[in-house]
């Protein structure tokens, strides 16, 4: 059986930059699986720029900014599996993949980090009415059609949701000649970022439907048209709204979700706002020594904050496995390696804050400053953005505009959280002004 320091599940983004990271403080076994023929996971069919800004202060595309992580994995000599796929993990961290090259393999792990990335939501989730014709994408599929295949996918497009990768894949249509009609957006506001909005739809003279969904489909062996209605705020069609399309493609970009069929079969305890693994103040789950970072714990607007979040996961799992090294040169026993010793602060989202990460916070375990990534329910203007420390609020942060589609986050440090040493709950909420 193989053994390894730590062995990563996923070499994108997250799974890159984690591995870079552990091999920085000091891992010399470090494993990365990935699935795929190559690394670099979903950016290397992502081709327009706006990656790399935070990290290298440079706008980079998704395969360039990939590559500069590809690079210093290369030169740290860091070892990896490609066309592997993880099928198992067990209680104790053996990971069982199944690879092209070495067929079935058993890996013994001291830690583990979960970096699988998240896929798109399906047609067959959205319950459309309507044969299942040709023409019918998820614009993920539709941009690698276009940008890894070289295919069109069609001509006359419509685009159902205002994710950032169905933005971005109304401005790409468009440039390679195909007509993009509209994009349709059930919420009452779009779910990807300003600037993809004002770039992919405005720049182009693309309209943006709000509060419209997809009610029909027609066509039985090619897709010949569609019909769009406005929504109510109970997000059902209101009769007398509808409007037909023709047109031969329909792309779906109506949310994204994170991987963790691995996570489940292990026993991780999920969160059910972010569908991710619930994590601590080290990214780490509520198995001792498997942590998670990037998509697959939560989606992402910019791949810079993978890359941020997954070193911080890559530090950790570094020092766990070290530190489980030397306590079972000490002790056979697996049992009191961590955590017992350690108080925990819940981290809650109220009156707004749809959810934050981490969800616990161990302050004696923390380094000095902890970045809080968060998302909101709803459109807020002018309000204020309240950390409250067990009812008392001891931050109050006014924010010009909060949108679901933007993640947000706040620093707590170290010294702010030990100068409560009966603190117990950690509030986050959005406040009028």
């Amino acid at each position: 059986m193989l053994t390894y320091d730590i062995v990563i599940i996923g070499g994108g983004p997250a799974g890159l930059a984690a591995a870079i990271s552990a091999r920085d403080c000091g891992t010399e076994r470090i494993l990365i699986l990935e699935r795929d023929r190559e690394l670099g996971g979903i950016l290397n069919q992502c081709i327009h720029n706006g990656f790399g800004l935070h990290t290298f202060q440079e706008e980079l595309t998704g395969p360039e900014y990939a590559y500069r992580f590809i690079e210093q994995v290369l030169n740290r000599n860091i070892e990896y599996k490609l066309n592997t796929m993880v099928i198992d993990i067990d209680d104790n961290k053996t990971v069982t993949a199944l690879s092209s090259a070495d067929g079935l393999l058993k890996i013994k792990a001291r830690s583990v980090i979960l970096a699988m990335g998240c896929r798109e939501r399906s047609r067959g989730a959205l319950n459309i009415p309507g044969y299942r014709p040709a023409g019918i994408f998820s614009a993920g599929t539709a941009q690698r059609l276009v940008n890894i295949d070289g295919y069109l996918p069609g001509r006359e497009v419509v685009i159902l949701g205002s994710g950032d990768i169905g933005l971005i894949m109304a401005r790409r249509m468009t440039l390679e000649g195909a007509h993009v009609k509209l994009v349709a957006e059930l919420m009452p506001y779009s779910g990807g970022l300003k600037r993809n909005i004002v770039q992919c739809l405005n720049d182009f003279d693309i309209p943006l439907r709000l509060s419209h969904t997809v009610i029909d489909i027609r066509g039985k062996e090619r897709l010949e048209g569609v019909t769009i209605a406005r929504v109510d705020k109970s997000r059902k069609p209101i009769p007398g709204t509808e409007e037909y399309y023709p047109c031969d493609t329909l792309l779906l970009s109506v949310g994204l979700i994170p991987e963790n069929e691995l996570s489940g079969k292990i026993g991780v305890k999920m969160n059910p706002a972010t569908s991710g693994p619930a994590v601590n103040e080290s990214l780490e789950t509520n198995i001792d020594g498997v942590f998670a970072c990037g998509n697959v714990l939560h989606v992402h607007d910019l791949a810079d904050y993978v890359s941020q979040e997954a070193a911080s996961a890559g530090r950790h799992a570094a020092f766990y496995a070290k530190n489980l090294f030397r306590i079972h040169e000490k002790s056979s026993s697996r049992t009191g390696v961590r955590r017992s010793e350690s108080r925990t602060i819940a981290l809650l989202a109220q009156s707004g804050v749809r959810y934050t990460v981490p969800s616990v916070i161990r302050p004696e375990r923390m380094e000095e400053r902890l970045v809080i990534r968060f998302r909101v329910s709803e459109v807020f203007t002018n309000r204020y953005l309240c950390v409250c420390f067990d009812g008392s609020c001891v931050l109050r942060r006014k924010k010009r505009v909060m949108a679901p589609g933007e993640m947000e986050e706040i620093t707590l440090t170290k010294k702010q959280i030990m100068q409560y040493p009966d603190l117990k709950i950690i509030t986050l909420k959005i406040e009028e002004t």
